[in-house]
């Protein structure tokens, strides 16, 4: 236990160290509600700024992930009215966009999805519509790793590190959304083209507003997996970005606590993340402290580097 704790407090030394000590502020607002399915999202936290241009996520790895010996990620349909109506979802088209030794992208057409699939999207030169989700893949030692999903008709992203040494895969957890987020039945971002540069890792959003974004994969490695975000203008009268999680204990969770380091602070503050409501911060981190039995190696989330202007360019880092 004395071992667990030591490694829990220094992966969280590492993210404190990382922090944008001169990033700007934003402000973070829990919408979070309690729920007893653990298939669910109810987690939910707003990040809202009229100055911020250009920030970063991470995916990292979970504190305790090197003392994982055994993994779980199969749902836990406990308690959950739809149940019935998501095992019986037929299966999707598989449709492969782009394709070299290292790099794949792999796009899926559903019979049924909540949303119509209205979406433009472009992988290099090809152009496709009623496309679903979005898998970017990465070959790394001999094995195809699945790193990177987006959902263009709801604009989800799920995220993960590269898998450490003790285990061959790890499981996705807390989603996030990347631009003007609004609320139809449950947060969501509308896209109108989503457009992926293999050859810079950057995806290009096109909001029905006509602003943009850019999101670079620029960093992919056995801790985590980093990505650089520039809006073509500040977003405003709402969030720009959100975090979406599950918690339903602390043993059953994607993401059970959180911590956020205030404008001038001298240190982070911690807090359950059920209990938590607002801060203006420049960083935020949301993640577990111990193993849960729900997607026990599902990484943490970091959102920091706010910033009012478009950061320097610069060429993706990934682990061969």
């Amino acid at each position: 236990m004395r071992l667990l704790l030591a490694a829990a407090a220094l992966a969280f030394a590492t993210a404190a160290r990382a922090a944008s000590l001169d990033g700007l502020p934003v402000e973070i607002t829990n919408a979070s509600e309690p729920v007893l399915c653990a298939e669910k999202d109810n987690v939910t936290l707003n990040l809202a700024s009229g100055a911020v241009r250009s920030f970063r996520i991470e995916a990292a790895h979970p504190a305790y992930i090197g003392s994982l010996a055994v993994d779980r990620f199969a749902p836990d349909w406990t308690a959950c009215p739809m149940k019935e109506e998501a095992l019986a979802q037929p299966m999707p088209q598989r449709i492969t966009l782009y394709e070299t030794v290292e790099w794949q992208v792999i796009g899926y057409r559903e019979q049924r999805f909540w949303r119509s699939a209205d979406t433009t999207v472009r992988v290099g030169d090809r152009v496709e519509k009623d496309i679903h989700l979005l898998q970017i893949w990465y070959r790394f030692r001999d094995r195809a790793e699945e790193v990177l999903v987006l959902y263009p008709t709801d604009g989800y992203w799920r995220a993960r590190p590269l898998p450490p040494s003790n285990l061959r895969w790890t499981a996705y957890g807390s989603s996030f959304l990347i631009g003007p987020v609004v609320v139809e039945g449950r947060p969501i971002v509308k896209l109108r083209d989503v457009a992926f540069d293999p050859a810079t890792k950057t995806f290009t959003l096109t909001y029905p507003d006509g602003n943009s974004a850019t999101v670079q994969l620029s960093t992919l490695n056995q801790e985590l997996l980093g990505l650089d975000v520039t809006f073509a203008r500040p977003i405003t009268g709402g969030p720009f970005a959100a975090l979406r999680s599950m918690y339903v204990t602390e043993f059953n969770a994607d993401v059970a606590r959180i911590a956020v380091r205030e404008k001038d602070a001298p240190g982070w503050r911690e807090e359950p993340i059920m209990g938590f409501r607002r801060a203006n911060a420049t960083d935020l981190w949301a993640g577990r402290l111990s193993a849960s039995r729900h997607n026990t190696s599902a990484p943490d989330m970091v959102f920091n580097a706010f910033r009012a202007e478009p950061p320097k360019a610069s060429e993706p880092r990934i682990e061969r």
